[in-house]
C-alpha cells in the first residue's frame, strides 16, 4: 500500500513557476512507477509525467520543456517543477502510483493523494 500527500499548490501569475511536492511512503517503494496527472474544471484528467523505477521519464506534450519530475535522493518526495505556466496550466493536480507507467498513461490510478491546486492567472 502507498501513501500519498500533495502540497505546493496556489496561485500564480502566467509565465512564472511553481514546484509542487508529494510525499511518498508505504510499501515497497520501489516497485512502483510515479507520476502527476491533472483535472482542469470540465476537462478530463491529463497524464502529464511519469517517473520509472529505472528512473526514466515521460511527458505528455502539452508540458515537456517546461515541466520536471524528480524524486529526492531518499524517495520520500516525488518534485514536479513547473516553469513557464499558462492559463491552461490552472487545475488539481495529484500525484500517482502504479505498478507500471503504461498503468498511469492509460488512466488507471491504483494510488492517489488528495490532490492540490494550482491557479494560473
Amino acid at each position: 500500500h502507498v501513501q500519498l500527500v500533495e502540497s505546493g499548490g496556489g496561485s500564480v501569475q502566467a509565465g512564472r513557476s511553481l514546484k509542487l511536492a508529494c510525499s511518498v511512503s508505504g510499501d515497497r517503494l520501489s516497485s512502483y512507477c510515479l507520476g502527476w496527472v491533472r483535472q482542469a474544471p470540465g476537462k478530463e484528467l491529463e497524464v502529464i509525467t511519469t517517473l520509472d523505477t529505472d528512473g526514466s521519464k515521460e511527458y505528455a506534450d502539452s508540458v515537456r520543456g517546461r515541466f520536471t519530475i524528480s524524486k529526492s535522493d531518499d524517495k520520500k518526495t516525488l518534485g514536479l517543477e513547473m516553469n513557464n505556466l499558462a492559463l491552461d496550466d490552472s487545475g488539481m493536480y495529484y500525484c500517482t502510483a502504479c505498478l507500471t507507467c503504461s498503468r498511469i498513461w492509460n488512466g488507471h490510478r491504483d494510488f492517489w493523494g488528495q490532490g492540490t491546486q494550482v491557479t494560473v492567472s
